[in-house]
């Protein structure tokens, strides 16, 4: 983004939401810096100056404000900036990668030399990999203090600090508290709970989204009720799984999504809230996205490409879904959680109710080596077809391998090459993958039947030539049209070339 001085001062002035977490300001006459929605009286001209990054507002000596709480500011999409490698290291670290890791083994994970790894850095945000990291670890502890009963050891270590003594010098140093006097500046009635809000760019077709995901929601892993979707979740991290369940709620006067966590998640919280944000999209800028979608997008402005929390379990949704209805693949899949799925430990069901009608939560999703080493017995009781068994084993043991990375890291191209190369994935099925588990805005899955029925072409030529106005964000294009055709049923891939 370049940081007009003129354009930001007019952004904080009118406290526009599209600017949030685009920039931030900091303030002379206060020393803190702030979000260009925050509350408080707009600063005069002259004391203010502006910075990409809450990492770059603390290298020039300023402090969080206290009030609109930089750490809740909506991020960047991988797709929107023009440093996409920088901001692929800058997400990793949102995510607590080097709570456990440096810098050498950050820029090895998004395929560059540390060296040039700090250059990238260095001209995207102003600061050093360090820099930032130090950064977002005072902000992940500052937002525990504030909005978590988590003892203060707890919230040393969830933010990835070695020692509370350190936790607590570096948090004097930088923000003159200590962890309980930071402690006792947070809301009354703060519950014994890990709830968190995570901030997005207006508008946001939340209704949209829920039908998109309670279409497809899998008993045992998910419900969707209501205004509120609920799922499982496990990922490992510090040598150990992690295995509980995630809730969010839309509260939009506050232009957040409210994430609930079970305890058992509390030592891989911005693991977990980075999978939210994923999910959702919330990095997106529905502003640049529907105005290049032009009419398309008009009647649902502010709808999402829908993520994932796991970019295997997408492709294995996929897979499943090949040539049948959406009814037979959840029941498949439902059958295939109960066999090969993470049962959820006692700790996790504290606080997980199950609304009427609802089947209860019950597993995580399969890992890729239960699958891949999954006997031919167990699939075919779970209903799953000689030729899909190829395929997610053939799937699961590159993933398992680390052959195949299936996050919005991956290289889309080249990842889709990857997935085609295996027996039974063919391109509607890569580019679904390349779409919810890359995240990629121009995946485009052209052999769909509802697609080219909406549009009303025959071919795949014809299909490219109607479609190229939308790229490079034609995967939100699909989501418009599907939503268009029957209230977002799932896309055709029942009707996939044969070839797949």
């Amino acid at each position: 983004m370049n940081l007009d001085p003129d354009t930001c001062y007019k952004a904080i002035a009118s406290h526009d939401r599209r600017f949030d977490g685009r920039f931030f300001v900091g303030v002379s006459s206060t020393g803190v810096y702030c979000r260009p929605v925050c509350a408080v009286r707009t600063p005069k001209r002259e004391n203010c100056t502006f910075y990409e990054t809450a990492a770059a507002a603390e290298k020039h000596g300023f402090r969080p404000c206290l009030r609109c709480r930089p750490e809740l500011a909506p991020g960047h999409g991988l797709a929107d900036i023009s440093g996409r490698l920088a901001q692929a290291a800058a997400t990793l670290i949102d995510e607590g990668f080097m709570a456990e890791a440096g810098v050498a083994q950050l820029a090895a994970r998004i395929g560059v030399t540390e060296r040039h790894l700090r250059r990238l850095f260095d001209a995207q945000f102003g600061v050093t990999v360090l820099e930032y990291a130090q950064t977002q670890r005072l902000l992940l502890a500052k937002r525990l203090l504030t909005d978590t009963t988590l003892p203060v050891s707890e919230v040393a270590l969830a933010a990835g600090f070695g020692s509370v003594r350190r936790f607590n010098d570096v948090l004097k140093e930088r923000y003159g508290l200590t962890p309980l006097a930071m402690r006792k500046r947070a809301a009354d009635g703060m519950a014994d709970r890990l709830v968190f809000e995570l901030g997005y760019r207006p508008p946001l077709a939340w209704a949209a989204l829920l039908v998109f995901l309670g279409t497809r929601a899998v008993d045992g892993i998910e419900q969707v009720h209501g205004e509120t979707c609920t799922r499982t979740l496990a990922m490992d991290a510090g040598g150990q799984r992690h295995i509980g369940w995630v809730r969010l709620e839309h509260v939009p006067r506050r232009t957040v999504l409210r994430v609930t966590l079970s305890g058992t998640l509390a030592h891989v919280i911005p693991q977990a809230l980075g999978k939210v944000r994923r999910l959702c999209d919330l990095g997106c800028r529905p502003d640049v996205v529907d105005r290049h979608l032009g009419d398309l997008a008009a009647p649902v402005p502010g709808m999402r490409l829908p993520g994932t929390f796991d970019g295997f379990e997408i492709a294995v949704r996929a897979i499943i879904g090949q040539l049948i209805s959406v009814v037979h693949a959840r029941r498949i899949l439902a059958r295939l959680v109960r066999i090969a799925g993470e049962p959820l430990p006692e700790a996790a069901l504290s606080g997980l109710a199950c609304p009427e009608g609802l089947a209860p939560l019950t597993h995580a999703f399969p890992t890729a080596r239960a699958l891949a080493d999954l006997s031919d017995d167990s699939y075919r009781e779970a209903g799953v077809p000689a030729g899909k068994i190829r395929a997610i084993r053939g799937l699961a043991a590159r993933v398992a391998a680390r052959e195949i990375q299936l996050d919005p890291l991956a290289p889309p191209e080249g990842t889709v090459a990857q997935l085609r190369a295996i027996d039974g994935i063919g391109d509607w099925t890569a580019q679904y993958i390349a779409m919810r588990a890359l995240g990629w805005p121009d995946a485009f899955p052209a052999t769909d039947y509802v697609l080219r029925k909406v549009l009303d072409v025959s071919t795949v030529r014809a299909m490219n030539a109607r479609t190229a106005q939308w790229a490079p964000w034609r995967a939100y294009a699909a989501i418009h049209l599907w939503y268009r055709h029957d209230a977002l049923r799932v896309p055709g891939g029942q009707v996939e070339e044969q070839a797949a």
